[in-house]
């Protein structure tokens, strides 16, 4: 006999044989009619009539067989198993601290047992339940468990990535619900998030090496809560690629506005921890007027590039639409042109084409060409793709904006500080560990 189910597909050979469970559950949950339940009521192993199923009883042995719980689950074991291992070894701990056995008998006693306490502790297995010995005068010798602790070390560690993946504290309670088998309140995560608090003023405080030989500076805009309304902060960063071709997220400071006082406090402080710019060779911006102008005060004497995909945007807001993508073709030949005098006579085209028609944007390339062109200097032309835009620093923006899109708007400053140096920690591992001697895009 053939069973055709659906669109004419059949079901296996399996379903011939047809426990008296299973027969039970079809007369129960209507799959086959009274007639039928009656012809075959004392017969085992009788074909299942599927030719006759509905949606709706199909849907519903779905979800019966969904949940069906499956024999031979190893968690229960492994969590007995693991309860037994610690209490064995908290009382070996005990029998140390007392220098004797359980029911031995010693002159020269410290302490004596004063029988069990019932103490929780959630682990990867799920909650185990412990019975830990205690003694008369209430010493603690055990150093298997923190003093306190409610959750193992990995379990605060898994916690803390999810929050750092970008995960709001309720999603990240309610996803490991069944990993650990008990709900983590979304207040204990951001108590355990708080932990970053010192990691995170020791990254702004660390002395820093004076070996980067180009610099990125830009701000990325992030929300916050205020006290009336929602802010946007303002993250100034400074990405570095030091002597040996390692990528760096080296520093970030959250200011009001990109204003030039802002800047100029954010690289002071920079200066002053070691980064004087001694090896540098170009510094990579994006064309802000307060940046430029604290450059002029705290690095002078270095070069400074401004990013041509800024500046390109800019130049196609000046022009109608019909003629952007010529105008942006003529750009390119500037940008791409093979040495410094062939992208000056580019520009000179540009100029001549474009100068009657919309001297508004021939006027902005103009006043910043020279800046424009700096990356020419360096001696190595497999870097100027790199080097004329801000392209590796607004990556880094990019996996802070995927992080902290799901949580759309930070708590406090705070807040906002940990999750952007955990990414920022992220990337520079990741970097420590691949040296680019040249840069592409895969880079």
């Amino acid at each position: 006999m053939a069973f055709i189910f659906g669109r004419g597909k059949k079901i296996s050979r399996w379903l011939r044989a047809r426990p008296r469970s299973f027969f039970d559950w079809e007369k129960r949950e209507g799959v086959l009619s009274p007639e039928l339940c009656d012809e075959h009521k004392h017969e085992e192993g009788t074909p299942m009539l599927l030719e006759q199923a509905t949606p709706t009883n199909v849907s519903r042995a779905i979800r019966e067989i969904k949940a069906f719980e499956w024999e031979g689950d190893f968690k229960p074991m492994a969590r007995q198993a693991l309860k037994q291992l610690v209490e064995q070894r908290l009382e070996e701990e005990m029998a140390e601290y007392l220098g004797v056995s359980r029911y031995e008998h010693g002159a020269d006693r410290v302490d004596y047992r004063n029988g069990y306490y019932v103490r929780h502790l959630l682990t990867e297995m799920g909650d185990l339940e412990l019975l830990v010995p205690r003694s008369r005068k209430g010493g603690s010798p055990t150093q298997l468990i923190e003093r306190y602790a409610r959750r193992c070390r990995s379990v605060d560690r898994v916690l803390l990535a999810c929050f750092c993946l970008g995960l709001s504290t309720r999603k990240a309670a309610s996803v490991l619900v069944p990993v650990l088998g008990e709900k983590v309140s979304a207040s204990t995560i951001s108590r355990i998030s708080r932990e970053l608090d010192t990691e995170v003023k020791r990254y702004h405080s660390r002395p820093l090496r004076d070996r980067y030989r180009y610099l990125f500076l830009d701000g990325v805009v992030l929300k916050s809560k205020g006290a009336i309304k929602v802010q946007k902060k303002i993250l100034l960063c400074a990405f570095g690629i030091t002597l040996d071709g390692k990528h760096e997220m080296i520093d970030f400071y959250a200011a009001p506005s990109e204003s030039a006082a802002c800047w100029e406090g954010f690289l002071k402080d920079l200066y002053q921890r070691g980064l004087e710019g001694g090896c540098c060779e170009l510094m990579v911006t994006d064309g802000g007027t307060g940046l430029h102008a604290a450059l002029q005060i705290v690095y002078p004497k270095i070069l400074t590039q401004r990013c041509w995909a800024h500046k390109t945007r800019n130049v196609l807001d000046k022009v109608k639409k019909n003629d952007q993508p010529a105008v942006k073709k003529a750009l390119n030949r500037i940008s791409h042109a093979p040495n410094h005098r062939q992208a000056t006579e580019a520009y000179w085209h540009f100029a001549s084409c474009w100068r009657k028609a919309y001297p508004r944007a021939v006027t902005c390339v103009e006043k910043d060409l020279d800046e424009l062109l700096h990356f020419f200097q360096i001696k190595k032309p497999e870097l100027w793709s790199r080097l004329r835009t801000t392209n590796l620093i607004e990556r880094s923006f990019r996996e802070v904006r995927r992080r902290t899109r799901p949580m759309g708007v930070m708590a406090n400053t705070q807040s906002l500080q940990r999750i952007v140096f955990a990414v920022f920690h992220h990337l520079n591992q990741n970097w420590s560990q691949n040296t680019l001697k040249k840069f592409t895009h895969k880079s």
